[in-house]
């Protein structure tokens, strides 16, 4: 693949060499078609919810903000691995330098627990809302705002930077191929010549105490939501309340299940699960949900949904 032996060397003192979709080389142009198509949608999708909401004076709320980091964090998380996973597919380039193989692997995990987090600050803002409207403007103010933002991203520097640590020491000492689209750190600890168990005993350590601490009080949030909405004395408030939830529980429902199911098929391994399943899931698992928040949310929530054709040519300032 990379030539003579001499460049083989070369290549495995500072890269590595991601092959794709192992097993499905002959399809890779076909498979970036509709990546290609989802990753300028997701794109454009997200762009336009952070400049509806950005300028917008009516849209200057908690849940809105929380709707445009969210946004945000969708950008960086596809872009982190979408762009170098079609230039895979449309020139077989996989050549991924050391440094930026890490720091790939860092930014797409890391956005992953933040973007757990913001699902549960948003459950959060719908219960204090719902349940508890008069209390809505002394609990969610600015300095709250901004101290949950930083305990999320405080929460996922604290979750991966460990892992990373463990993952980039290892010796990688034998290949330097990696059989993933990007790099994912189970993937890479597979190559290191040395036991990786407690890298793997560590993520899904991790992945249970953030993905299933968040899930838990998210259901506890919308079970009281829901008894709290069912009490409502008018029909368009619980039909308002109800439209307004659907759209953060469908949110939640496609980032959580393809979370579950990816974490559950890398335990279960190839016998089990064949490689390229296991990697196409993972792929389009970044892809698809930021492609799809968009239009839960412009679909279900009305002040997006009337403002979305004047944002169409306006530029994108701050999310605050």
């Amino acid at each position: 693949m990379l030539g003579s032996s001499s460049n083989h060397t070369l290549l495995n003192v500072a890269t590595f060499i991601l092959l794709g979709v192992p097993g499905l080389e002959a399809a890779h142009f076909w498979l970036a078609v509709p990546l290609s198509v989802m990753y300028s949608v997701a794109l454009l999708g997200n762009f336009i919810i952070m400049t509806v909401i950005s300028t917008e004076s009516a849209l200057n709320e908690p849940m809105y903000h929380f709707l445009c980091i969210l946004a945000a964090v969708d950008i960086v998380m596809s872009t982190s691995v979408t762009p170098k996973i079609l230039n895979i597919f449309w020139s077989g380039n996989g050549i991924i330098g050391f440094a930026a193989c890490f720091t790939q692997m860092y930014i797409v995990h890391a956005t992953t627990v933040i973007e757990t987090g913001l699902l549960l600050a948003m459950a959060f803002d719908r219960y204090i809302a719902i349940c508890k409207p008069l209390h809505y403007q002394t609990i969610f103010t600015p300095q709250t705002i901004a101290g949950m933002g930083m305990a999320i991203l405080a929460r996922a520097i604290t979750a991966m930077t460990p892992i990373t640590w463990m993952v980039v020491h290892l010796p990688y000492c034998a290949s330097h191929v990696v059989p993933h689209s990007y790099c994912e750190y189970m993937a890479m600890a597979k190559l290191a010549c040395a036991d990786h168990m407690h890298i793997s005993l560590y993520s899904l350590i991790i992945s249970f105490i953030i993905g299933g601490t968040d899930v838990i009080f998210i259901a506890i949030s919308y079970s009281l939501i829901l008894q709290a909405v069912f009490h409502l004395p008018s029909q368009d408030a619980r039909v308002k309340a109800l439209s307004t939830c659907g759209s953060h529980v469908s949110v939640m429902v496609l980032f959580y299940l393809p979370g579950i199911l990816s974490i559950s098929m890398a335990w279960l391994g190839q016998h089990v699960v064949s490689l390229h399943t296991q990697v196409l899931l993972a792929d389009f698992y970044l892809v698809i949900p930021p492609m799809l928040n968009p239009f839960i949310y412009g679909l279900k929530i009305k002040s997006i949904r009337k403002r979305v054709w004047n944002a169409m040519t306006t530029n994108l300032p701050g999310c605050v």
